[in-house]
């Protein structure tokens, strides 16, 4: 089992149009093969001096049951059209893969 958080830094004000699109994705990730986990995650909007802000971030928050199930995913057509709907609001994508220690 791996895990996956990928940070997708949306332009200023396209955060909840890029969320509205995930949601609608969901159902079809989480039917996929190897897929345990699918979620977005926004940032906590308040005064701690020492976190990260991010109001401009989506973070998805993902288990898969092999680096194989994570790349077929990446190139599913519904991935590639999703990529496709979102690419004007996206300004970066960074992506973490992890195994739990």
């Amino acid at each position: 089992m791996i895990t996956v958080i990928a940070e997708i830094t949306v332009k200023p004000g396209r955060r909840d149009a890029v969320l509205e699109r995930i949601h609608q994705l969901l159902p079809s990730v989480l039917a996929e093969d190897g897929c345990h986990r699918y979620e977005p995650y926004t940032d906590v909007q308040d005064q701690l001096s020492w976190r990260k802000d991010a109001p401009d971030s989506i973070f998805m928050l993902e288990e898969w049951e092999s680096v194989a199930h994570l790349e077929a995913h990446l190139k599913i057509e519904h991935m590639n059209a999703h990529r496709e709907r979102i690419k004007d609001d996206v300004v970066n994508v960074t992506i973490s893969v992890l195994n739990k220690s």
